[in-house]
């Protein structure tokens, strides 16, 4: 069987175990946080309408989308995104429709000094916890959205470096210094060139973690440094864990990033490999005639359907959070 049959086949499959779309488009907004230290923190919002959509580019990427339009529902689930090292709160734009069609309100956010337009943070790695504790304390408390939302409800999604973040955000604790031993055996890989250019501030190793006991259900894939926590270090995760490798991560390579997270999480999770993925094949699928300079955030390997994955992967997604934070309320209810 192909690849694309494969995906189409298992995407079938698991819809059919789907629960219903609570609406019938996601609609969008761009907002802005407010901050304290800084400049306030650019966030996409995603959420469920009955407005029509409509298709509409968004940086690489694109999606189908009533920009504006009312939210429908009331006591929604609330989804936090973390992106990727140099990403912006747009990568995941397909995942986040997909989850705002199913009835999610989904806010990502661009890391202040960890995005496309400003590194001068990159390996400030306690900066993205704390900057994803504050967006979901601004989305209950503060948001326009905030009537909408059950804080009960809350589940967090992240990339690369995102996947490290809502790691340490809902308890992990990594140790930063495995990463000279690390990086002594391993100088190539992409996190060792970060911090070789760009050394990561005196009092890294100091730093303390800010953990958010709200998130109750995480979705990290392809995690940077995940070797860093160990198994002490992810004894602190007590919410339900959905966890990606890419098969083929050029990026992160070997067992040193997800698979490190399988072997040392020792409670039950859900661990997903995908063959002949890489490392980037997590983002949205592009949208034509990307920028020559960024093309290898669009390219997939030979034979591997980016689409057709992403079909997959989003109904996962949605069925994770779905399974985590929605059926128990129903099941409560009907007691």
């Amino acid at each position: 069987m192909s690849l694309r049959a494969l995906f189409a086949a298992a995407s079938l499959a698991v819809a059919a175990f789907a629960p219903p779309a609570l609406a019938d488009n996601a609609g969008f907004m761009v907002l802005r946080q407010p901050r304290a230290e800084g400049p306030p923190v650019e966030v996409g919002i995603w959420y469920p309408t009955d407005a029509a959509a409509s298709p509409m580019r968004l940086g690489l990427n694109a999606h189908t989308v009533a920009a504006g339009a009312p939210v429908v529902g009331e006591h929604l689930p609330l989804i936090v995104m973390s992106h990727g090292n140099g990403g912006s709160f747009a990568g995941h734009a397909d995942t986040a429709q997909a989850l705002a069609e199913a009835g999610f309100v989904v806010a990502a956010l661009t890391h202040p000094g960890d995005n496309y337009k400003d590194q001068s943070r990159a390996t400030a790695m306690a900066d993205r916890p704390a900057a994803l504790s504050s967006l979901i304390g601004w989305m209950l408390e503060a948001s326009p959205l905030k009537a909408k939302l059950d804080p009960a409800k809350v589940g967090a999604f992240g990339f690369s470096s995102g996947g490290f973040t809502v790691l340490a955000a809902a308890g992990g604790e990594p140790d930063l210094s495995r990463m000279l031993g690390h990086c002594l055996k391993h100088p190539a890989n992409f996190d060792c060139k970060l911090t070789a250019n760009r050394p990561a501030p005196a009092n890294v190793l100091a730093a303390r973690w800010t953990h958010d006991p709200r998130i109750k259900a995480v979705v990290a894939a392809a995690p940077a440094l995940g070797f860093t926590f160990g198994k002490r270090g992810l004894k602190g995760i007590t919410a339900p864990v959905q966890l990606w490798k890419a098969g083929d991560d050029q990026i992160l390579p070997g067992d040193d990033y997800a698979e490190a997270v399988h072997r040392n999480l020792k409670r039950p999770h859900d661990y997903r490999v995908v063959p002949g993925a890489g490392h980037f094949d997590f983002l949205a699928p592009c949208a034509p005639t990307p920028p020559a300079e960024l093309v290898y955030l669009c390219a997939s390997a030979p034979g591997f359907d980016r689409k057709a994955f992403h079909q997959t992967f989003n109904t996962e997604v949605v069925r994770f959070f779905t399974h985590q934070l929605v059926a128990p309320a129903k099941t409560a209810q009907k007691r």
